[in-house]
């Protein structure tokens, strides 16, 4: 297949580059910067442009470009970045595929399970409303923007990724530099929920998700176990054989993060009903299992 895809610097999109290209499929990387090649294509999100070249005879667009939530201070600047960087590349992506004379058969758009807010102990699936706060509001902006996409009649589904279990970068891989160092702990109370997926099964999951014509619109990307952050820190002990006792209260949590510390703090128990109805297999379902693969 020929896939165009944004995004591709970040954890996610490299991994599922290498992943794609190791079977042999074209990839066309959108860059910000002057195109190196031919697997390259410019586009500019800010500005609404995005050169047709790099989407024509794209038999798939995976859009999975926006600013790290979890990068900066949550600044009313910083907020904005992460809004804009969501919403403005989805805009453009999606009237881009959408004048097209042949557009792709599907864009599969990033969101994420913020777009649920706090659950609680609360289980929720794709059939859940939104939540309130900033992340939702963010998630549902965010997704809305694809409409052009989905007025044209292009399959477009909204991969709602939650906590990705990878070394090498995202909320976890700044984890396991800590807990290497025996001073990891629960944060909190440790009774939130964690809704986490490993990288590899990430990647597995939007690749089944452009081979299955029945998915359309959110389907949530995390394991189908979640657990308690009190949880995930004794897993985390075991595979690691570290001691867990240096746990970070809220309030030194508040301090050190702001605003963004209360997502930290927030439970989301989310389950991925429609990816485990269409026939996913997830390669690493507990938690263990996944530490032990973003090891490896």
């Amino acid at each position: 297949m020929r896939i165009a895809l944004t995004g591709s610097s970040g954890l996610i999109g490299k991994a599922l580059v290498r992943s794609l290209r190791a079977d042999g499929h074209d990839i066309v990387r959108f860059v910000r910067r002057a195109p190196a090649g031919p697997g390259e294509a410019r586009w500019d999100p800010r500005a609404g442009y995005v050169d047709p070249a790099g989407l024509e005879g794209a038999d798939a667009v995976v859009h999975l470009a926006g600013a790290g939530v979890g990068d900066h201070r949550w600044t009313a600047a910083y907020k904005k970045e992460i809004r804009d960087s969501r919403v403005l590349g989805t805009a453009a992506i999606a009237r881009a595929v959408a004048a097209l004379g042949s557009p792709p058969p599907v864009l599969v758009c990033g969101s994420a399970i913020g777009y649920y807010g706090d659950t609680g102990d609360r289980p929720v699936d794709e059939s859940a409303p939104a939540g309130t706060g900033f992340l939702p509001s963010v998630c549902v902006d965010w997704e809305a923007a694809a409409a052009p996409a989905r007025a044209a009649g292009i399959r477009t589904v909204f991969a709602r990724t939650g906590l990705v279990v990878a070394a090498d970068g995202g909320a976890w891989g700044k984890l396991f530099p800590v807990f290497r160092a025996g001073i990891g702990g629960r944060l909190g109370n440790g009774r939130q929920y964690w809704s986490y997926i490993s990288l590899d099964d990430e990647i597995a999951a939007l690749r089944h998700i452009i081979d299955t014509p029945a998915l359309a619109g959110p389907v949530n990307l995390t394991a189908p176990h979640p657990l308690t952050n009190r949880e995930v820190t004794a897993a985390m002990g075991r595979v690691l054989h570290r001691p867990t006792v240096c746990a970070v209260p809220a309030p030194v949590m508040r301090l050190a993060l702001g605003e963004f510390a209360g997502d930290v703090l927030g439970s989301q128990r989310v389950l991925p009903a429609r990816l485990l109805g269409s026939g996913f297999a997830f390669r690493h379902p507990g938690i263990e299992e996944s530490i032990r693969a973003a090891l490896a």
